[in-house]
């Protein structure tokens, strides 16, 4: 079995859209900035607008239910290290387009490099940010485009959830099956983590942090991904809770995302074989059958762990569970339940869906993303949907290639999965409401529960 999935950046609108910004922004592709010149750090006061857990739900500081319910916008994760997109279309166009359209939370994939360039002051400036559509960008580093959507977020009731979603800044490094590669080390992985958190860590418009983008790998793999109760370098869930009390000791309120792996091993079998029939296969990140046996230990912070597996249709690949005839119904019996939808069920904890979407093609990957769009509005389950982004090659995004036009049907799809009452989106902020200040369409937290 191999899910290979979103050999997608870098596609050829995406490529012409770069030289243009290359020729209004009259830079070159990456200009240093000296350290000296590194950004301060936003100055939030400390947020009332943390989230916590319990049993399978999230919850806000007073207790009452919430339902974080986003799609993922990629870019900080590639070689451009900012937003896709920014070098034809303006940053608060899309956040505030996104914000009324009822995405409340947005899930931001990132690279531990970046994280350390900008941990070591070498932020640098992107020619993929196009100056004449975004003015109040100009001269600034990946940093300061990245506190400036936080700032922007804020103002529309958007909250954010960071993704390591690779060791390098590489368009395709989602492939890559672990977490550490070449000169990234897992200690520096690690401390890549505590420094972004500890920069945020008085902001709560950054309410989350998913600590490894789909960890994957099979039986004749190496590296690869396991799961188990070793301290092993490639066990990914002791790898979930060294990173997330790393990070809960510097921020305890914010939530960590810990998703799956791929593969695990049948009863009676272990990680030491080398045969595919002795494991359980699943789509990379989408495994969560290892935290029955082996759940992972945040300590005092357990009320911050939600487990985070990504689900894909059919023309993503064609995996065993779509051949021959097939419906919701065995997708849950034999997918779903055993893998991941069982800790909901158990109330075990939280479940948060990091990556689910495709093309619409009116056949078997518009069946199957019917079919979780409502097992996850049935359960009231958290999901970001992927993408924003048109350049996702085997999915598509929500906005055409012209970063303007939303695609009507495919949103169609996911607004049910959007949190709404009374007609109106719902944020999870207390104060905002999504859209911001005069929004039609969106209410606050405070507006829905009073206070």
């Amino acid at each position: 079995m191999k899910p290979w999935k979103r050999m997608r950046l870098g596609t050829a609108p995406a490529a012409a859209a770069i030289a243009v910004a290359l020729l209004m922004t009259g830079s070159g592709p990456v200009s240093a900035r000296p350290a000296s010149e590194a950004p301060a750090a936003r100055t939030a006061a400390a947020g009332t607008d943390w989230l916590h857990t319990e049993g399978n739900r999230i919850l806000d500081e007073q207790g009452n239910e919430v339902w974080l319910t986003g799609a993922n916008w990629f870019g900080f994760n590639a070689t451009e290290r900012v937003f896709h997109g920014l070098w034809s279309a303006n940053l608060d166009t899309i956040t505030r387009q996104m914000a009324e359209r009822g995405i409340n939370i947005l899930r931001v994939p990132i690279s531990t490099q970046l994280l350390l360039e900008w941990k070591n002051g070498q932020a640098t400036t992107s020619s993929a940010v196009n100056t004449w559509a975004n003015p109040e960008l100009k001269d600034r580093t990946t940093l300061q485009v990245f506190d400036a959507f936080l700032a922007v977020a804020e103002k529309y009731g958007i909250k954010v959830m960071l993704d390591v979603h690779s060791a390098e800044a590489d368009n395709s490094g989602h492939v890559h099956p672990v977490w550490w590669k070449g000169a990234i080390t897992t200690e520096q992985f690690y401390s890549a983590w505590e420094w972004v958190t500890a920069r945020y860590k008085d902001d709560d418009t950054l309410v989350a942090m998913d600590v490894k983008n789909e960890p994957h790998g099979t039986q004749s793999d190496s590296p690869r991904a396991k799961w188990d109760g070793s301290t092993d370098q490639d066990n990914f869930k002791y790898t979930c809770e060294t990173a997330g009390r790393r990070i809960l000791a510097i921020n305890p309120h914010v939530l960590v995302m810990c998703e799956g792996v791929e593969i695990y091993p049948k009863d009676g079998a272990n990680w030491s074989s080398t045969s595919a029939a002795d494991y359980h296969g699943m789509w990379w990140g989408g495994n969560l059958r290892g935290a029955k046996d082996h759940p992972v230990d945040l300590g005092a912070q357990q009320d911050q762990l939600v487990y985070s597996p990504h689900d894909y249709g059919p023309l993503v690949y064609q995996q065993p569970w779509f051949r021959g005839e097939w419906s919701r119904a065995t997708l849950e019996r034999d997918v779903w339940d055993p893998n991941w939808l069982y800790l909901h069920k158990d109330g075990t904890a939280p479940l948060f869906i990091g990556e689910w979407g495709g093309h619409l093609d009116n056949g078997p990957n518009q069946k199957w993303m019917t079919a979780l769009r409502d097992l996850i509005v049935e359960n009231g389950i958290h999901q970001t949907f992927w993408c924003i982004n048109p350049n996702s090659g085997d999915t598509g995004g929500l906005l055409g290639y012209d970063w303007a036009t939303w695609d009507e049907a495919k949103y169609a799809l996911l607004k049910p999965a959007l949190w709404q009452s009374g007609g109106k989106f719902v944020s999870l902020d207390h104060e905002v409401g999504l859209g911001g200040q005069g929004s039609t369409t969106g209410i606050s937290l405070g507006d829905l529960y009073g206070g």
